[in-house]
């Protein structure tokens, strides 16, 4: 299937005219942190009770993600549930922020989870190399631990790493 896309200016151009809806389909943390101004949160994990003619009747629906991956995959499955002409923001969000166009960032919100995710395993990597080659060698234990977790959350879907630091004091919903 050949998935049709359209460039940030493009899509910018669409939205000022009233003739496009921007669906962000990544998850509520990401959306969070940083979108596009006027963009409607539709994360993937909950599309599937994301009504699009609660949002108006515009022509076109856009999709985007981060860099145009996730929309593109589920591409057939986020058309059909948008009943209209629908298009794949061409490189997301990153795209659309290399042309300067206007994000809302808010620095106050954490930094998304996959991300996090990333920084502790990489450091626990790191740190468990650092140790084996100046204190033990029995530290390269947590470097292949870490190893193992991330594969077991790969296959399963389930990532004890992320419930864990769902639980820091920075990922607590506000009081």
């Amino acid at each position: 299937m050949n998935i049709p896309r359209m460039t940030p200016v493009e899509a910018k151009e669409r939205l000022d005219l009233g003739l496009a809806l921007l669906a962000d389909i990544r998850e509520d943390d990401e959306f969070a942190r940083e979108h596009v101004v006027g963009s409607l949160s539709a994360p993937l994990s909950r599309f599937d009770d994301f009504d699009f003619r609660e949002h108006g009747n515009r022509p076109l629906v856009i999709f985007m993600c981060q860099s145009g991956n996730r929309t593109c995959t589920h591409f057939r499955r986020l058309a059909a549930a948008a009943a209209r002409e629908s298009y794949v923001l061409a490189g997301g969000l990153t795209a659309w922020k290399a042309m300067g166009l206007p994000t809302n960032l808010d620095r106050t919100q954490p930094i998304e989870m996959q991300r996090q995710m990333m920084i502790a395993a990489g450091s626990l990597v790191l740190t468990g190399l650092l140790l084996a080659t100046t204190v033990s060698a029995w530290f390269i234990v947590l470097t292949v631990a870490v190893g193992c977790v991330m594969v077991f959350a790969g296959v399963t879907g389930w990532c004890g790493m992320a419930r864990l630091l769902g639980l820091m004091p920075w990922n607590a919903p506000p009081k």
